[in-house]
């Protein structure tokens, strides 16, 4: 077992970070946290300010969890109204996680007009059939499959993962990736929007799975994914009544609102998404 204490001015809370919706291949099991990240198996669990953990290195932990990045910076530029001063109070310590591209790519095609359970099961499903085992104790663990196993599968073999209509668009963006082995540089080194319009060339990847890409894939903190909750909250909190408002407005609202951490406002306001929506309703 591998251990750090966090620095007591950088607040960090694991339980929210990896239970936000986020990402999907954690489970809570007790004290412990269990992942799989890439090829990586990993067990973590927080006692007040220190981390213990096995399955990789220091240098990952702190990169993987931005444990790097000045947290309470980025939640004074954005704690401007009452509605995420709200937000920012009840999940004090979350951290947007910098999840492998790839990975994420896969993951936000798969998260289209679903729950987060059946995301986590189909996710399951597909590593099971296209990664390979990781050793572990208990249940059999798999990696997540890599671009060239999906872009050798057969496309029935991928819809068998309960996958359905996402099937086609998995396939074509696996063979795509396998034949542009530079994309990932591609998207870092681009301006935003045009960072954006490039993700969304590939199959499968509208504007919400663009911006979902941007903040969790490439560090954006600009990016702003809009799903129903989002969309509820600034409808209900901050446009005014009866606005009209799209995807790219809203976007472009909140984008503007919150500044260049906005990112870190939308997952705050996910949070506590329940919270808050319910309280306007009364």
């Amino acid at each position: 077992m591998l251990s750090l204490t966090l620095s007591a001015d950088q607040p960090f809370n694991l339980d929210k970070t990896l239970s936000c919706g986020q990402v999907f291949r954690w489970v809570n099991a007790g004290e412990w946290w269990i992942g799989i990240v890439g090829n990586r198996l990993i067990r973590i669990r927080q006692d007040g300010e220190k981390l213990t953990w096995d399955g990789t290195d220091e240098p990952f932990i702190r990169h993987y969890f931005s444990l790097d990045l000045d947290l309470p910076r980025i939640l004074s530029e954005i704690d401007r109204d009452p509605v995420i001063h709200q937000a920012i109070d009840e999940c004090r310590g979350l951290r947007i996680i910098r999840q492998p591209p790839w990975e994420c790519l896969v993951s936000y095609i798969i998260a289209t007009f679903t729950n987060i359970p059946s995301i986590k099961r189909r996710i399951s499903l597909l590593c099971r059939e296209f990664g390979y085992e990781i050793s572990a104790d208990g249940e059999p663990c798999f990696s997540f499959p890599t671009p060239d196993a999906l872009s050798r599968a057969e496309e029935c073999e991928v819809r068998a993962c309960s996958l359905g209509y996402r099937a086609p668009f998995l396939c074509h963006v696996a063979q795509e990736i396998e034949g542009n082995p530079g994309w990932e540089d591609t998207v870092r080194n681009l301006p935003f929007e045009e960072a954006r319009t490039e993700l969304m060339h590939y199959h499968g990847v509208g504007r919400k799975v663009a911006d979902c890409v941007l903040l969790f894939g490439f560090e954006r903190l600009e990016a702003v994914p809009v799903d129903v909750w989002i969309e509820r909250i600034l409808r209900q909190h901050y446009l005014k009544p009866g606005e009209k408002a799209n995807y790219e407005y809203i976007r472009r609202y909140a984008q503007g609102y919150f500044g260049p951490n906005a990112g870190y406002a939308q997952e705050y306001l996910f949070c506590v998404r329940d919270t808050i929506t319910k309280k306007n309703d009364n």
